[in-house]
């Protein structure tokens, strides 16, 4: 394996462990403030789908955290996953699988024939229609690094997923240059059938974009261009609105900086994360995206910003969440920026027709804090249109900080979620969530997929949001302590 491969597998492994660093939450912790948001959260399932083996390609399980793996029918759940080939050579080295649970759990339903994969492959589906993968198969022989791939959608009859599949190949504006490092996302419109999809030209960094309409026919939209490479999108379509979130993803521009880095850490790879982008189309049918404008940068002082998630709400508003941290290496903040705190916040943010309405810190780090200190977090709505925030982090329960995953409500206004422990026995570090991005409906059941503290296991947890009165059955283990 080359020097670079192994630095990136590196930082893919530090990627999935990052999800324990902190923030803190300024929510309260009365009793009376999670009644007053009117839900309530209990684990109804909680076990191990699968293990997987390590593909050392660069990219793991996680990798396409933009978009999701993991969505929801009614009852059945369905679930995208990778699977490495033995002794098969680098960079496509997985094959897709497609899971299905039903009330007796999980089955696989199909596998990719060959092992043409680097990058897991995101899930849609519609309300009462298919189910679609994302894929991106190699076009040369097993070993080829950095080549060229053909970014297809796989139809699946949900009454019969081991059947036939249907290759759909998606409509592209000219110039393309599509190779094993898509950065694509994927969406779905669950209730219009129709569905969107994003791939980097790896030459010029445009994303080419490729939408789907609900009579089933594919349409190329032309291109965004970002004022520097964005990658990871998360790409949200409803009712003929298409929007896209994506964080810029490039080598770092200050020399000083990435000496002094390489000095501390005797890293090559050293790519950036400090600028978050946004753009939109308010009728992808007929008008092209809006130049992009940017929502928040730490690029002064050296800092990090993680994109988590995007939902697009019955107004067309997007709301738009992320971590932020103005000093990502406490080295580099003490010879330029002495003085200044290490901190990071969960910053959500409303855009509506292109500008910010609101913005507001859903969780900060504060020196001796006693509040909820998040690391990662996604949304979740419930049936009744409510926004929720799923978050990994620590809390204080019973006098004692507790790592876990953690839950609660966006109130209206300027307050904050108050936090409730979700009482799961193997929290995550990193999920994926049942979201409308996918084409999931709105649930009081939320589907958690990802990697907890018994990897290489790859986790499914299953849970409940209740109105505060209700009697949960025996078998359900319900929130352990309020933030």
């Amino acid at each position: 394996m080359n020097y670079r491969l192994k630095i990136v597998n590196i930082v893919c492994a530090a990627f999935y462990f990052t999800c324990c660093l902190s923030a803190v939450s300024n929510a309260g912790a009365k009793e009376s403030q999670q009644h007053k948001q009117g839900h309530h959260y209990a684990v109804e399932v909680e076990e191990i789908v699968t293990k997987y083996t390590p593909a050392n390609n660069g990219a793991g399980p996680m990798w396409c955290y933009g978009s999701t793996v993991i969505a929801r029918q009614g009852n059945d759940v369905y679930l995208s996953t990778i699977e490495t080939g033995k002794d098969v050579p680098l960079l496509c080295n997985t094959r897709w699988q497609l899971w299905h649970r039903t009330s007796d759990g999980w089955r696989i339903e199909q596998n990719e024939k060959a092992y043409r994969q680097r990058e897991p492959c995101p899930i849609a589906v519609f309300n009462e229609g298919p189910v679609f993968l994302s894929v991106n198969p190699s076009t040369k022989p097993a070993g080829v690094q950095y080549g060229p791939c053909k970014p297809l959608v796989l139809e699946f009859d949900r009454g019969n997923l081991s059947g036939a599949v249907k290759i759909h190949t998606p409509a592209w504006a000219d110039g393309t240059y599509f190779t094993d490092h898509s950065y694509r996302g994927f969406a779905a419109d669950g209730v219009n059938g129709e569905l969107l999809l994003l791939n980097i030209n790896a030459k010029t960094s445009e994303q080419f974009v490729s939408y789907r309409d609900s009579n089933g026919r594919w349409h190329q939209r032309g291109t965004i261009e970002f004022p520097i490479r964005s990658c990871y999108p998360q790409i949200s379509l409803r009712d003929g609105s298409a929007h896209v979130m994506a964080i810029g993803d490039i080598v770092e521009p200050v020399e000083q900086w990435r000496k002094l880095k390489f000095e501390k850490m005797n890293r090559k790879w050293d790519y950036v994360f400090r600028r978050l982008f946004y753009t939109y189309t308010d009728n992808i049918r007929t008008t092209g995206f809006v130049r992009p404008v940017e929502i928040d940068t730490v690029e002064e002082t050296c800092g990090y910003i993680r994109n988590l998630d995007m939902h697009i709400d019955a107004t067309g508003s997007a709301h738009l969440l992320y971590t932020k941290r103005p000093h990502q290496y406490d080295f580099i903040r003490d010879k330029y920026f002495p003085g200044q705190a290490m901190t990071i916040n969960l910053e959500y943010v409303v855009v509506k027709d292109g500008r910010v309405v609101s913005k507001r810190t859903l969780a900060q780090s504060l020196q001796d804090s006693t509040g909820f200190e998040p690391s990662f977090a996604r949304f979740h709505i419930s049936s009744d249109g409510k926004l929720h925030v799923v978050a990994t982090g620590t809390g204080i329960v019973k006098g004692k900080r507790v790592f876990g995953n953690y839950i609660g409500r966006i109130p209206a206004g300027k307050g904050s979620p108050v936090f409730e422990r979700i009482g799961l026995k193997h929290p995550f570090g990193s999920f994926f969530t049942n979201t409308p991005r996918g084409g999931s409906k709105p649930s009081d059941v939320i589907d958690l997929f990802g990697i907890a503290d018994d990897s290489p296991n790859l986790r499914y947890a299953r849970i409940r949001v209740a109105p505060p009165k209700t009697d949960f059955n025996h078998n359900t283990r319900t929130g352990q302590g309020k933030i």
